[in-house]
């Protein structure tokens, strides 16, 4: 007796999945760390210096945390209201922040106290930064101005009052330690230069601006603001190169890869668009539990952190080989490869002969339902909640094969209200799904034509029965539009498609759309 052959389980393509470098790249990070912080998380900053640690700052605090420690091994407290974009000084020592107070802080990395206060500002500061000769402060306040500090005598060099509504970003050129640049709810994007007394570059975003950002080579100047994420030519006097436009909400941050060679920007809609520096296109996504106020990668790249609405800190480790190393630190001593590949390539002599040990073949529930001809309970194993919700071309496969040995209305009939919902709900899942769909139209057929005589008695299984209704009446829609559009087609193309071909494709359209159409009639009559 031959032996039984399992279920051919059938691959389809997952719609609108693209496996590409990148994809493969950003997923090999490890699951997120999470750490909660006392507020939302406004600025991730992390110190040039090695081992990287990076400032967080959330509320009245500003917390410093080791590049793999979910406790802060450092914690500025001194403020008495909410502190905003704590940064670290080129050389990782020194530590700047504003504050809802109007005072601008700066704290040594080392201690505790703040070494200098700087006050002038008569509203918030939300926005601080070091120069690039690291002697000066930049700041950005909500009293519309933004002002150049001298470091060791705490003086006020120089004050812009350009802008009409808040500053809110800003960031220094790290190649002219007299150029900065800030960006304003008033929509515009300035660019300074503290030799002169106005600005020298003004670009008007068109939103309200979050968030500015300068390449390495400080050719290009990125700003977000909106739900828009423009590039700007410097060396073409501020016009715009390109403008993004692929999030849902307002983007709140920025921040680039340590080669330059992608943008990362995160938004209110809780999502993360990684861009090609090339072309501008999305090349990966991230998805995260809340709206997103600051996104930072580390200087290799080891890390990708995100601070959201809700106080959480979301934590990303590269993968590395050394982490299947053991928690001791030593790595468990394993057979070597060729222990496995012994004897695998052995070449049979002339004399020698060969025995072949038999191999057990291991069935899936649904295999063993079948090999015992349980029609019913085989479907019943591919219903359960874990195949039919995550792997529904099991449940589509093993339909198909009762279909093939003509046992599937058999399969189908006699359910209680319990089972019949739950192949209703499958099938509502997944009847316009085009790879499911040419079966599932003759389950859902089946179904109508056993169960006719029971519609009215189940609230729950009626409403089913309606929803199922509506999806096929709108898919008949889409077919009739479907085939209006081919019939433009074939009218338009006619000279360059064969007529074969196209009689075919048309005989395909018109076989299904006239099955979704009986089992609509079968549904309304039913009803």
């Amino acid at each position: 007796m031959a032996s039984y052959k399992a279920t051919r389980i059938p691959s389809f393509p997952r719609l609108g999945e693209k496996v590409t470098q990148d994809t493969l790249y950003w997923r090999n990070y490890k699951t997120p760390v999470q750490i909660k912080e006392f507020g939302a998380v406004t600025k991730i900053d992390f110190s040039p210096l090695s081992p990287h640690n990076y400032a967080v700052t959330a509320s009245t605090r500003i917390h410093i945390y080791g590049p793999y420690s979910q406790e802060p091994v450092k914690s500025f407290t001194r403020f008495k209201d909410t502190a905003y974009s704590g940064t670290f000084r080129s050389d990782g020592q020194l530590l700047v922040a504003g504050s809802e107070e109007a005072l601008i802080r700066l704290f040594d990395v080392s201690g505790r106290v703040a070494l200098r206060e700087y006050t002038g500002h008569s509203k918030a500061v939300h926005f601080t930064d070091f120069s690039a000769d690291r002697f000066h402060i930049l700041s950005g306040s909500d009293d519309y101005t933004c002002r150049l500090w001298d470091i060791p005598s705490s003086a006020e060099v120089s004050r812009y009052s350009e802008h009409t509504d808040y500053v809110r970003c800003g960031t220094p050129s790290r190649l002219n330690p007299d150029v900065f640049i800030t960006g304003s709810y008033d929509h515009t994007v300035k660019v300074f230069d503290s030799r002169k007394e106005r600005s020298v570059m003004t670009m008007d975003h068109g939103q309200p601006v979050e968030s500015v950002l300068l390449f390495p080579s400080e050719g290009l100047l990125v700003s977000a603001g909106g739900r828009y994420v423009k590039v700007w030519d410097m060396l073409k006097g501020g016009q715009v190169l390109v403008s993004l436009k692929n999030h849902h909400k307002t983007v709140t941050c920025l921040c680039m890869s340590s080669t330059g060679q992608r943008l990362l920007s995160g938004s209110l809609d809780r999502h993360v668009k990684v861009y090609s520096t090339t072309t501008y296109k999305v090349v990966h996504n991230f998805d995260y539990a809340a709206s997103i106020l600051s996104i930072a990668l580390a200087p290799n790249d080891d890390s990708i952190i995100a601070g959201m609405t809700n106080g959480v800190l979301s934590v990303k480790h590269k993968k590395h080989p050394e982490d299947r190393k053991m928690v001791g630190g030593t790595s468990r001593h394993r057979p070597a490869y060729r222990v496995f590949v012994k004897g695998k390539n052995y070449m049979p002599k002339q004399d020698d002969f060969l025995v072949r040990k038999r191999e057990k073949a291991h069935l899936k529930q649904y295999d063993k339902e079948l090999k015992r001809f349980q029609v019913s309970k085989a479907l019943d194993s591919v219903l359960k909640p874990h195949v039919r919700l995550k792997t529904p071309e099991v449940t589509v496969a093993v339909i198909q094969e009762l279909n093939r040995r003509g046992t599937l209305k058999n399969a189908l009939a006699g359910r209680d209200e319990k089972g019949l919902s739950i192949l209703l709900s499958f099938l509502i899942r997944n009847v316009v799904d085009s790879r499911f769909a040419p079966i599932l139209l003759t389950v859902a057929e089946m179904v109508l034509d056993i169960y006719m005589k029971v519609v009215g008695q189940s609230a729950v299984v009626d409403k089913q029965i309606l929803k199922l209704q509506e999806l096929v009446e709108k898919e008949i829609d889409y077919q009739q539009e479907l085939m209006e559009v081919l019939g433009m087609m074939d009218t338009l193309f006619a000279t360059m498609t064969a007529k074969k071909e196209a009689a075919a494709l048309c005989l395909v359209h018109f076989s299904t759309n006239h099955c979704i159409s009986k089992l609509s009639k079968k549904i309304q009559k039913g009803g």
